[in-house]
């Protein structure tokens, strides 16, 4: 969506089509998609081609589907018209027919809340006291893994992927990359032991932040090398806090950064060379860390995060952990409401698993294709 001064033509008040007595106005219009027309739409002011060039509907009218053919071809099958503010916002009005989810609500009567709290006061006592204590941390862990395999993993993925305070990043980062962990851990099949395991090293992956400087860590730009270099250390800190727990949780918590080809940190290891659970947490933290909003970062969509999953398959993550995460996510967002680009709601209809980055969204009663200028932002819910 852009907004842009467009001086139009603007013929009489008895004929729509331009003649030498057309006047000229410079008036404020908004580049949108076509397809946010709808049926029984009022138009609110006149509706022009993409360039503010051409007329295509008068205001006042109320649309129904035989108008709005005709006016898609009158805009030549373009995919965008200019509208004004009154006229965009009267498109809006017009709300996907799905229930919305309350994050909040969700939040506290799945116990999430209650964990991701419980997560805060332990990194708190670790960024102040540079100890862990394993037992309660251990307790939080068991609690986290037994809420994985309780609750519908819809409802799991709704808590991932929406939108949620920056402030909160750290503990919701590590709540959500353990949860994602034991997600996988049940997509492979794995025994409750081990996805016991996984959920633990995603909920302790990044303790080692805690003892970053927090000038660092929340820096609002893009970091210095020096700074970058400071950050790499926290997979190290990580390991080092957690001497309490079993070799295997610590290695793998300081693994989460390392790349099949070698060129992650801190030890650039290869391929399976890196622990299993290390190799399935690198997928998660890097899923989590896109959807979630950061000082830095606006919160993406969960097909964007995929794609660049898909991406990174080919020789920084590993392709058999990213390809389950591919197939499975997207299953729980189908009828669920998304933000667009161009600032409307949509419903997630379908998906391709060979075009991941482009669902099907309906709007405003229109099944529609995702493009690169018409595209989804983030999930929505009315928190």
């Amino acid at each position: 969506m852009s907004n842009t001064n467009l001086r139009i033509r603007l013929p009489d008040d008895n004929n729509q089509s331009f003649g030498k007595n057309d006047k000229i106005a410079e008036i404020n219009l908004i580049v949108v998609s076509i397809d946010l027309l709808y049926d029984g739409m009022v138009v609110q002011d006149d509706i022009y081609d993409e360039g503010g060039e051409r007329l295509l509907v008068r205001q006042g009218n109320i649309l129904d589907e035989q108008q709005i053919e005709r006016i898609k071809r009158l805009n030549s099958d373009g995919s965008s018209i200019s509208v004004t503010n009154r006229t965009h916002n009267a498109m809006l009005a017009k709300r996907p027919n799905v229930e919305i989810g309350a994050r909040h609500e969700i939040e506290e009567s799945t116990g999430y809340a209650k964990i991701k709290d419980e997560t805060f006061k332990r990194l708190e006592n670790v960024a102040n006291d540079r100890t862990v204590n394993a037992e309660s941390l251990m307790n939080v862990s068991y609690e986290l893994s037994g809420q994985v395999k309780t609750i519908p993993q819809d409802v799991v993925m709704f808590m991932i992927n929406t939108i949620a305070p920056v402030d909160e990043y750290l503990q919701r980062h590590s709540v959500n990359v353990g949860m994602l962990n034991g997600l996988t851990g049940r997509w492979l099949g794995m025994a409750e032991a081990d996805i016991d395991r996984l959920v633990m090293v995603g909920l302790l992956h990044d303790c080692g932040k805690t003892i970053i400087p927090a000038k660092i860590l929340n820096a609002p730009r893009k970091l210095t090398v020096a700074e970058y270099e400071v950050i790499k250390t926290h997979t190290g800190h990580s390991y080092d806090l957690l001497s309490e727990f079993p070799e295997d949780i610590r290695f793998a918590a300081c693994c989460h950064h390392e790349r099949t080809n070698g060129f992650g940190y801190t030890k650039n290891l290869q391929k399976s060379d890196i622990p299993l659970e290390a190799r399935i947490t690198a997928v998660s933290d890097t899923y989590d860390a896109y959807v979630s909003r950061r000082v830095y970062q606006d919160a993406q969509s969960p097909f964007d995060a995929l794609a660049l999953l898909k991406k990174l398959s080919v020789n920084e993550l590993d392709p058999d952990i990213v390809r389950v995460f591919i197939e499975n996510i997207p299953k729980d967002l189908i009828n669920k409401p998304v933000m667009m680009s161009n600032g409307t709601i949509g419903v997630i209809r379908e998906y391709d698993l060979d075009d991941i980055k482009h669902p099907i969204v309906e709007l405003s009663g229109h099944s529609i294709k995702c493009n690169d200028e018409l595209y989804c932002t983030s999930m929505f819910n009315d928190d």
